[in-house]
Order: C-alpha cells, then structure tokens, then sequence
C-alpha cells in the first residue's frame, strides 16, 4: 500500500550484489508509476526510467529539451511505487560537471538506484538516430568524475553511456568505455552497438557490467536475453516498449470509437477494472481505512443530560 515496502538504499544495494551475482539483469522502461508496479508485479529486474519516454509523455522530442526538475520529478514518482531498483536517463547530466553533480544528488534524493550519463553534446539527440556529435574526452570523464565524486550513497551506480561507436567505430567506443570506467564509472553503456560481436568484444574489453539498449527500430537487433547474456552483457532495457505497446493500443481503439461510436468493440482488449484494483492494491488500503474508522470515539456516543 501507499509506497514501495523497500529503501532506496536497499535497492541499490540489491543491484550492486546481483551485479556482482554474475546476474543478467532485466530493465522495462516505465512510462509511468503503474506501469511500474506492472513490470515487478510480471517479475523483471528492475525499472528504466527512459529520457525519450519522459520526452514523448510531455509531448516533446527526445533532444535535450527535458529539465532537471522535471526528470527528478517523474523519477521519483516511478521509483518510490516499486521495490525494484529504478536506472534513470539523465542525458548529459544538464549542463556542466558542476550541473552533472547537482543532478546526480537530485537524483539521489529521488530514490533512484543508478543513474546513466552520456558523452553527447548539447542538444543531444536519440542514440539510435544520426547526426549524433560527441564530446571530447577530457569534457566526457569530467562529466563522470563529477558523477561519482558527488553521490553521497557510494551504493549508488554511476553508468557511463558512450554513443561514439556511431562516429568513429568500435575500437573508439571501447577505448572511450575505458576511460570512463578510469574515471570511475560502475557500468558501460555502449550505444548502438551493430550486433552480437560488437557487445562481446565491448564485454571482453571491460571489467565492469555493459548495458545493451534494446529499442524498437534502432540500429541493433532485438536479441534475446540468452544471446545476450552469452555475450558477456549483464543489463539489458527495454526503454521505450511499454509506451509503444500502450499507444499502439490506444489508437487502434480511438479509430474504432470514431468509427463505430461505441467502445464496445475494444473491452475485451482493456485492462479490466478487477486488475486496476489489484495493481494498485485497492483492497489494501481499504483494510488500512477499515482498521483507522472502525472503532468508537471515546465520549462521542454518551447520553446527553435530559432537557438538552
């Protein structure tokens, strides 16, 4: 009921010890607090909290338009409804490594248990579209110095993204993967890595865990957690296909409502009220109200004085 059963600090101390497990881990983008309570309640990981998700709810697109506030906002909003751990996108940290410091205790005190950090400059734009530029390196390890020089919780994974592999090649993502993991990144997420071998080779070359995106309509394909995991890769998101699937749905039954005038069509397709319920534990805090309204006041029901 009301909010996660578990700390902040323990879910990031659950993702360190099944990192450190060899664990192959599970990350669903959640588009919103309920979606989150659904990928724990369906038995995944953890929860992504995707920069492109956030953009698209505000109806924006996904190049560095998003605020600080706003971000830290939903993050909290999404983390603190799931005991699961929470990996949010914070972009390019928002601005300089003073800013990249700020966001990452904002983030903290959000509840987050990792957060990622790209080498793209501003405005940046999707991983898996072109026209990507990046920074240099000295600017991309002062990005993750500032990062982990910040937290406050040492328990807190600071994930370093590099989406240089686009403009220079795989040897150049898996020496910039190495500078930031020099710099003190926990975790690498190499960007759009063009198949199997590319993650191998990026696994092999690293001693800390590697992140593959597995994004819809990107430049990789969709592996599966098998082939991945045999890879070396021990994090795998799914950033956007909860809100693809949830949209899809959506206005395939607005075009059958303007078309026929009735919903009746699209019911059997609809998350029923009974599951509603059960997500959100409706029957939960139904006993937590029973239990605080069903007793008697003291003093409230006695006999008035008679001619009163």
């Amino acid at each position: 009921m009301l909010y996660a059963a578990t700390t902040p600090a323990q879910k990031r101390r659950l993702l360190r010890e099944r990192l450190a497990a060899g664990d192959v881990l599970q990350f669903p983008g959640a588009f919103n607090p309920l979606s989150a309570r659904l990928i724990e309640d369906k038995g995944f990981d953890g929860v992504y909290i995707s920069g492109a998700v956030l953009s698209a709810e505000l109806g924006l697109p996904d190049i560095g338009l998003t605020t600080l506030t706003e971000v830290a906002q939903r993050s909290q909003q999404i983390a603190r409804m799931t005991n699961l751990p929470a990996l949010v996108d914070v972009d390019t940290g928002f601005g300089e490594p003073m800013n990249v410091a700020r966001t990452v205790q904002t983030l903290e005190d959000a509840g987050v248990a990792a957060v990622h950090i790209e080498d793209q400059v501003n405005p940046k734009r999707c991983g898996h579209l072109d026209g990507k530029q990046v920074v240099g390196a000295d600017t991309a390890v002062k990005r993750i110095r500032a990062a982990v020089d910040a937290r406050r919780d040492p328990d807190l994974l600071v994930m370093a993204r590099t989406d240089i592999r686009a403009l220079e090649g795989l040897g150049a993502a898996i020496d910039r993967a190495r500078q930031l993991v020099d710099a003190g990144a926990d975790a690498i997420f190499p960007e759009a890595m063009a198949d199997l071998g590319e993650f191998e080779a990026m696994c092999a070359a690293l001693d800390v865990p590697v992140l593959a995106n597995m994004t819809e309509f990107g430049k990789s394909d969709l592996f599966t957690r098998q082939q991945l995991a045999d890879a070396g890769v021990r994090i795998i998101i799914y950033p956007v296909t909860l809100l693809r699937l949830a949209m899809g749905a959506a206005e395939a039954g607005l075009d059958e409502l303007r078309a026929s005038g009735t919903q009746q069509g699209a019911v059997e397709r609809m998350q029923t009220r009974a599951r509603l319920y059960e997500l959100v534990d409706y029957a939960g805090y139904n006993a937590f109200d029973t239990t605080v309204f069903d007793f008697q006041v003291p003093g409230l029901h006695r006999a008035e004085p008679a001619g009163e």
